[in-house]
């Protein structure tokens, strides 16, 4: 297989993404868990990493029609197909172009960080300095929840690690991010947060491949 970047793969399927990511079966329930773990407060500030098109957003603003997002991607198609969605929301979306891991997220800012099958495409070392700076992006309440793809076991988590260095090794990749699936066993992904030093991780849910955490300030 040949690698793609990030940015590339996602842009080239902005038209089917939503239909495709919505006939997973666990999909739509996953939105559903996610919008009722964020407190119904006025003018609550989000953080979304990876936002896409926005289908968290979808149910999230169903409970919480006042909140205020902050939505960061990679892909520009995907940016416009959500600024198109929620034409009528401009003032309480403020959405960036930019490499979530070197954009500056700030430091005691948002209620609820959250990101939704964006960050098992990366590694140990990324995922934790990642969660640093979400923890930093925070305020002292505040919490993160993370909905992702996930290993069944420890043996699949090391085959597709040890795959993505094996194809990049051919293709001659030495840096940059490209699509390929890494996903981590829930236990190594509660392990790596509290390395980072969020308190009280708890795995919501378990559905199929994904399953959706949440880890405290």
């Amino acid at each position: 297989m040949s690698l793609e970047e990030m940015d590339s793969f996602f842009n080239a399927r902005v038209d089917g993404y939503e239909q495709h990511m919505l006939k997973i079966a666990e999909a739509q329930r996953n939105y559903i868990d996610i919008a009722r773990l964020i407190p119904v407060t006025p003018n609550l500030k989000i953080l979304d990493l990876g936002c896409g098109t926005g289908l968290e957003l979808d149910e999230i603003f169903k409970v919480n029609p006042t909140v205020g997002v902050m939505g960061i991607d990679l892909a520009a198609d995907m940016l416009e197909k959500l600024r198109q969605k929620y034409a009528g929301r401009k003032s309480q979306l403020n959405l960036v172009l930019a490499d979530y891991f070197e954009y500056d997220l700030g430091e005691n800012i948002y209620d609820v960080a959250l990101s939704v099958q964006t960050l098992h495409h990366f590694s140990y070392e990324a995922k934790i300095r990642m969660y640093k700076k979400i923890l930093r992006s925070l305020k002292p309440s505040g919490f993160y929840i993370e909905s992702d793809y996930v290993a069944p076991d420890q043996e699949f988590e090391d085959y597709r690690f040890a795959e993505s260095q094996r194809i990049r090794a051919e293709q001659g990749i030495t840096e940059g991010f490209y699509h390929y699936d890494t996903p981590c066993t829930v236990e190594n992904q509660a392990s790596m947060l509290q390395q980072a030093g969020f308190s009280q991780v708890e795995r919501i849910s378990r559905r199929g491949n994904s399953a959706t955490l949440t880890a405290r300030k």
